[in-house]
């Protein structure tokens, strides 16, 4: 669980970053829907799928490419997003100044390796 304060996660949450929590694939089930897809390349040039919630336009996960196997959730979208604790902050160079981010988490310029 962490933080991105990239701009394309700015500009998808319409805020300061994207609260993201990673799980695999096989532990995930949309439970009614179908998502609409979003693509875009990330900086290390794969493909990131953003899924929307096709009634509202909400959005709910992103599928990085880069991480076969791996879905990332938009914490502020899961039924009780109270458990969503993060452990660090990515992306912090793209950080809006008026960002408060919590001092007491690692970060990273960019994506961690």
């Amino acid at each position: 669980m962490g933080n991105c304060h990239c701009r394309d996660c700015q500009q998808a949450t319409g805020s300061a970053y994207f609260p993201a929590a990673l799980v695999k694939q096989t532990d995930f089930r949309l439970e009614k829907g179908e998502p609409k897809w979003f693509g875009r390349q990330a900086d290390r040039g794969h493909a990131m799928l953003r899924g929307f919630c096709s009634e509202c336009g909400s959005p709910l996960f992103l599928i990085n490419k880069a991480s076969e196997g791996a879905m990332i959730l938009f914490a502020g979208s899961l039924d009780d997003p109270s458990w969503y604790q993060p452990s660090r902050d990515i992306y912090v160079k793209s950080a809006q100044p008026w960002d408060q981010m919590d001092p007491s988490l690692p970060k990273a310029d960019g994506m961690p390796t």
